[in-house]
């Protein structure tokens, strides 16, 4: 494959399961890697679902497995940097696959790019986020102190990069109320829709995202359907691998009948 292009594409998942949204995923960074794929931006939504980052503490979950049973909430550990966060309907998932090798091979830099990205969509619709010194992610003021936006944990492996960020458009924001958000005890959590006072339509926040996502990176990004993604993936021959550690199988099942 030729990416001398440029190129990235741009793929809307819709409502996914945290599991499934992981081994895609891994299947994506292996085509990466293999330059089979040029980079590609993941957007989804999660059903309600609690995940631990590998140097998270297991003390900044606030409620009992039994609790989470009966709120229909999953409990992933995963491979992704930082600490515990929540993800669900409401809630925009980005995750970028990139080879930055072909950017810049610096951690932090890619970390900041990911925050300029939810910066410059955030002011897009009135908002102004700023940075935290030592604090990942996206922080607003408001009346009640700093408030976190959107959350950032990554994964790197040979440079190819995976799980990325959480944006909070319109997210029932007492689930965070589980968790201590981030590992951050008496920081707040906020999303757009309430610093906006309004309502906000999802799909032209994913539009600014992806836009300014290839103005950043500087990528053309080109929209692509789950289907010819599958595609993409099939022609490579690389189908799920069960034995890959990307995310653990969740260790608190939902109630059954749950969409997860």
């Amino acid at each position: 494959m030729n990416q001398s292009d440029k190129t990235c594409w741009v793929a809307e998942l819709g409502l996914v399961p945290y599991g499934p949204a992981c081994e895609l995923q891994q299947r994506l960074v292996r085509a990466r890697k293999d330059n089979g794929i040029p980079d590609v931006l993941l957007f989804c939504e999660h059903p309600h679902v609690i995940t631990l980052g590998r140097n998270g503490q297991r003390e900044h979950l606030r409620v009992s497995r039994s609790l989470l049973e009966q709120m229909n909430v999953e409990f992933h550990p995963t491979d992704r940097g930082g600490d515990i966060t929540y993800h669900g309907p409401g809630q925009i998932v980005g995750y970028p696959i990139l080879d930055l090798t072909e950017h810049r091979r610096d951690v932090r830099w890619y970390v900041g790019q990911l925050e300029e990205i939810m910066i410059r969509a955030t002011a897009g619709f009135g908002g102004a986020a700023k940075r935290l010194e030592d604090k990942h992610g996206i922080w607003i003021d408001t009346p009640a102190g700093e408030e976190k936006l959107a959350a950032l944990g990554v994964h790197l492996s040979r440079w190819v990069t995976s799980h990325g960020f959480a944006y909070n458009v319109s997210a029932d924001l007492r689930y965070f109320d589980l968790i201590v958000p981030c590992g951050f005890a008496g920081k707040g959590v906020t999303s757009l829709e309430r610093i906006l006072g309004r309502a906000v339509n999802g799909e032209e926040v994913r539009a600014s995202l992806a836009g300014h996502f290839g103005e950043v990176f500087e990528r053309t990004m080109i929209p692509i359907s789950r289907r010819e993604l599958e595609q993409a993936l099939s022609s490579d021959g690389l189908p799920a691998d069960p034995h890959a550690p990307v995310c653990a199988a969740p260790e608190i099942a939902v109630a059954k009948g749950s969409q997860a």
